[in-house]
């Protein structure tokens, strides 16, 4: 890959905005008001993708950016620059342009994903506070031996009837 062809596609981007380029997957990393939207592979540009502006790309018969990573092949949602788009920055204009909002569907996602599991975190951290503490399990135990009943005989459960007075008839009146 030549720096040559970076500054080739940091000037087609040119009119979109000024961009920037970052070393990164053994290739760049074009990047825009902090989004990556673009990447340079091999002298190839590829731009941003999701399934609002996939059917463009796939009608273009742009190819989708591969690469192997410890044996496996790897894709990501970019996909290679339109052949006509590569001629010129106002050819380029419309793609890069679609490939920045794809970037942009793609952060707001990852933020509400981020927003809810912090929520949720923050959640569970309030019913952790709002919860009666748990009594150390060596009181409980001790507690619950003390309160158990011994066992009963046969001869504790029998009832005894109260010792006959002197001096009283039984029976008769």
């Amino acid at each position: 890959m030549s720096d040559e062809f970076v500054d080739y596609a940091m000037e087609l981007l040119g009119p979109f905005g000024t961009a920037g380029a970052r070393r990164m997957f053994g290739g760049h990393g074009i990047y825009l008001d902090g989004l990556m939207f673009a990447i340079v592979s091999g002298d190839t540009l590829y731009l941003k993708a999701d399934a609002m502006n996939r059917v463009e790309f796939e009608q273009a018969g742009c190819e989708l950016f591969t690469y192997t990573r410890k044996g496996t092949r790897a894709i990501l949602n970019f996909y290679r620059a339109p052949e006509q788009a590569m001629e010129s920055p106002e050819f380029m204009l419309p793609w890069a342009r679609s490939a920045y909002a794809a970037a942009l569907r793609a952060n707001a996602k990852k933020q509400a994903i981020e927003r809810a599991r912090a929520d949720a975190k923050n959640a569970q951290q309030i019913s952790a506070m709002n919860a009666p503490a748990a009594k150390p399990a060596r009181k409980r135990a001790a507690k619950k031996a003390a309160s158990v009943k011994p066992a009963r005989t046969k001869t504790a459960r029998k009832k005894t009837r109260p010792a006959k007075r002197p001096g009283r008839a039984t029976g008769t009146r």
